[in-house]
């Protein structure tokens, strides 16, 4: 692909399971027409889905015409890098896989607020819920 990630390596996948990303191609990919820009590789934590749900932004609820499943805890989602920015600031940050989040989150979000929240995903990401 040739793009990077936000640690100056190659992009690595978000996750398929559901199938995550602006293109829905499991990767946090970004181009033009991604204006939200859906940057950051989140794992889904009760609180974070709660929060987006608070800000009118509804990761829950499926909606199947925009091929979107709803989201659970340990989901690994393409998050967009304002909403993921607005989370941090009300302290309910999503942990953030770096390898998986592309390098044009940092245009919206300081690098040290991902590390902040920086996590090794397990092999069993359904394990993590917070």
């Amino acid at each position: 692909m040739g793009e990077r990630n936000v640690q100056g390596g190659d992009l690595e996948s978000c996750g398929d399971d559901p199938v995550t990303g602006f293109f829905r191609n499991g990767c946090c990919s970004t181009g033009p027409e991604d204006l939200g820009s859906h940057t950051i590789c989140a794992v889904m934590t009760s609180e974070f889905l709660a929060h987006q749900r608070r800000i009118g932004n509804d990761l829950s609820t499926p909606v199947p015409q925009f091929r979107f499943p709803g989201l659970v805890p340990g989901d690994r989602w393409c998050v967009t890098a304002a909403n993921w920015l607005r989370a941090h600031h009300d302290g309910v940050a999503a942990p953030v896989v770096l390898a998986s989040t592309h390098e044009r989150a940092l245009e919206v979000v300081p690098l040290a607020a991902l590390e902040e929240h920086a996590v090794d995903v397990p092999a069993d990401p359904g394990a993590l819920d917070g």
